[in-house]
Parts: structure tokens; sequence; C-alpha cells
């Protein structure tokens, strides 16, 4: 009994002889929204006019809202691409 009294401390001090084991990386998903910012839906001239309203009126409106429609829709697809 008194050898394993003497032998038990070297034996428990021999185990912190070896390296410490390696670090490991551990990667959890957190969640984060992916919209930042919503853009702002532009005013339609067409959406303004009058249902009676001449049908020249009416094309003019389009011909003007298309390049508001569009840079709006490039903004909605832009930020919906960093979802995917």
């Amino acid at each position: 009994m008194v050898g394993l009294l003497a032998i038990l401390p070297g034996l428990l001090v021999a185990g912190c002889a070896g390296a410490p084991p390696a670090t490991q990386i551990v990667e959890v998903p957190v969640y984060r929204p992916c919209v930042g910012y919503v853009p702002i839906k532009p005013d339609y001239e067409f959406g303004k006019l009058s249902l009676d309203a001449a049908a020249g009126d009416k094309v003019l409106a389009l011909a003007r809202d298309w390049p508001r429609a569009r840079r709006y829709e490039g903004e909605l697809e832009a930020v919906l691409a960093g979802c995917l």
C-alpha cells in the first residue's frame, strides 16, 4: 500500500507532461436577417391619373414611370440577392 501511494503522485504528474489538446473551431450558425433595408417604393404618375384620363396621358405617364420602375426593381433584386 505504501508503494502504491509513492507511485501514484508520479503517475499523476506524468499525465500532465503531455501536449495540451488541439484547439477546435466549432462554427455555429447564427440567425441574422438577410434584408438590411427595403428600398422606398417610388410614386408612379400612372397611379395618380383619374380613371377618365385621356389615353395619351396614360401612355405618357407609363413611359415616364418605366425608368423609375426598372431602378426600383433593380434595387429590390440586389437586396434579395443577399438572401441566397
